[in-house]
């Protein structure tokens, strides 16, 4: 059927361009009969455990893509970090003059299997919405039928296996249908994207000539929350900091020593607390510095179609902070949140104890503005300035319990820092004509989205502008357990990609 759709534009059965690139019918003739096999090899990409934190998934992971790759006419690369690789798949077009580099992130957060609704977040399954509750339905529904709301529940299908298999099946369409590619594509693997690409700046630097080219695409993330088509030119960078303050040596009876020995988990509750006012502002001095909304540029953030009613209904609260008078206004700027908490035991494990130690991990989200060192610096001099010594070690040395009131430990890293590509530039005017093509309206256009992925490597060392093309619903539990990719999302995204890889310059 879809060959037929092509032959039909050219008389040839491929596809020429100018006045004949396929339209938005077209390409949902011409993807149709793709869909249903490529679910095959969207569960099998998700079947394979994704965990960077253990070397035999990422083994797993880059042998699949390895073979996915050169089976569809790319040549492959292992490009050896130091942790774990990058792959890079490369194909060519005779008299391309324009090379894009795609990123495709291959791995996923760690999972909790006791808090899935299913017997194996690796094992993915099929799912429907019946009062409310989602529940499994055979998989060989898939093969008779077709639901857009329906939903696959398995870790990574959203961020970001799903995407990787929407492009590889875009790539199928592409090939067999005779379709012209009207550039070179790269394709660049990361798989520990979840643990912060913490060997990616360096591996940057050194495959500078392998990952050349005129523009970086990123295949990940969601879609504005009016799940229309959508592209983002910035995202913000990200640092953690972990903080322990210390009490006694050992926890004691808090009816003994209550009133007299100091608790550390008041102690760090009272430093946090102190970081923010009541409505969220960061109180630390100069942590906005640097940060100018332009009229110009609230323009753009206000140009971007968000409910914020339905937004704060879906998550379940009244009123956000008051960083800024927008959603979109208030990822412009750097936040810190509380990551999680410890000390001592909870619930039915609670004892009267005054713990030795309470322990906050934090998260510091960087705008392109900021010096990630700088502001690490402003949160470490605001501990200092509280009264706290800060121990080099672990734990504190006996001398440094006899000589300080208030001991803390400060551990950071800067995984990566915010990029963004301005919203006229050649590389973005060029995505969103594909994607009004694919789709028959402009797309959402986002300066910066709220979440971090490890772009800035590539921006700042080989200085060619980046994009997001994401495809993925906002609703899909992603990083959390049951995390699901929903099937209308899968077909669109599939092709969005089609029209990307069809799209002349």
């Amino acid at each position: 059927m879809a060959t037929s759709v092509c032959a039909a534009l050219t008389g040839t059965g491929h596809v020429a361009y100018g006045q004949d690139l396929p339209n938005a019918k077209e390409l949902d003739a011409l993807t149709a009969p793709y869909i249903k096999p490529s679910y095959q090899v969207l569960k099998d990409i998700l079947s394979i455990p994704s965990n960077a934190h253990f070397p035999e998934h990422v083994a797993m992971n880059v042998a699949w893509m390895t073979e996915a790759f050169e089976s569809r006419n790319f040549t492959t690369k292992v490009l050896e970090t130091g942790g774990p690789p990058l792959l890079l798949a490369e194909r060519k077009v005779a008299g391309a003059d324009k090379t894009v580099l795609i990123y495709l992130q291959i791995d996923g957060q760690p999972v909790d299997p006791s808090r899935w609704n299913q017997e194996d977040p690796y094992k993915p399954v099929l799912k429907q919405q019946v009062n409310g509750e989602w529940q499994i339905i055979d998989w060989d529904n898939l093969k008779t039928g077709f639901d857009p709301e329906w939903r696959v529940f398995a870790r990574a299908a959203s961020d970001a296996k799903g995407p990787a298999a929407m492009f590889l099946t875009s790539l199928d369409v592409l090939d067999g249908e005779g379709l012209q590619l009207t550039h070179n594509v790269k394709v660049i693997m990361d798989f520990e994207e979840e643990l912060g690409s913490p060997h990616l700046p360096a591996a940057v630097e050194k495959y500078k000539d392998d990952l050349s080219a005129d523009m970086l695409l990123i295949y990940d993330g969601p879609r504005h929350t009016s799940n229309r088509p959508t592209l983002v030119f910035g995202a913000r960078g990200i640092a953690t900091i972990s903080l322990t303050t210390f009490g006694p040596r050992r926890p004691q009876h808090s009816g003994t020593y209550g009133n007299y020995v100091p608790n550390p988990a008041m102690r760090l509750s009272q430093l946090l607390a102190g970081m923010e006012d009541a409505d969220g502002r960061v109180l630390i001095p100069g942590f906005y510095d640097g940060i100018n909304i332009s009229p110009e540029t609230r323009a753009v953030i206000n140009s971007v179609p968000d409910d914020e009613p339905a937004i704060r209904r879906s998550i379940g609260f009244k009123t956000p902070d008051g960083v800024a008078s927008t959603y979109q206004e208030s990822i412009q700027y750097p936040s810190i949140s509380v990551l999680g908490l410890e000390s001592a035991w909870v619930g039915a494990q609670a004892r009267t104890i005054i713990p030795s130690t309470a322990t906050a991990e934090l998260d510091v989200r960087l705008v392109l503005e900021n010096d990630p060192e700088r502001l690490i610096g402003l949160i470490r001099q605001y501990v200092i300035d509280q009264g706290y010594h800060i121990i080099s070690g672990d734990a504190p040395t006996e001398a440094e319990r006899q000589s300080y009131d208030r001991l803390i430990s400060f551990d950071y890293e800067v995984s990566y820092r915010a990029f963004r590509t301005p919203l006229n530039s050649e590389a973005g005017a060029w995505a969103e004509r594909a994607l009004v093509r694919a789709f028959g309206e402009p797309p959402v256009k986002i300066r910066t989205g709220g979440g971090s992925i490890p772009i800035s490597p590539f921006v700042d060392s080989l200085g060619f502008p980046a994009i997001l093309v994401p495809a993925v619903f906002i609703e899909n539990n992603q990083h959390s357990p049951n995390e699901n990719l929903r099937l209308g999302n899968y077909v669109e995204g599939v092709k969005a990609y089609l029209a990307i890889l069809t799209q002349p310059f």
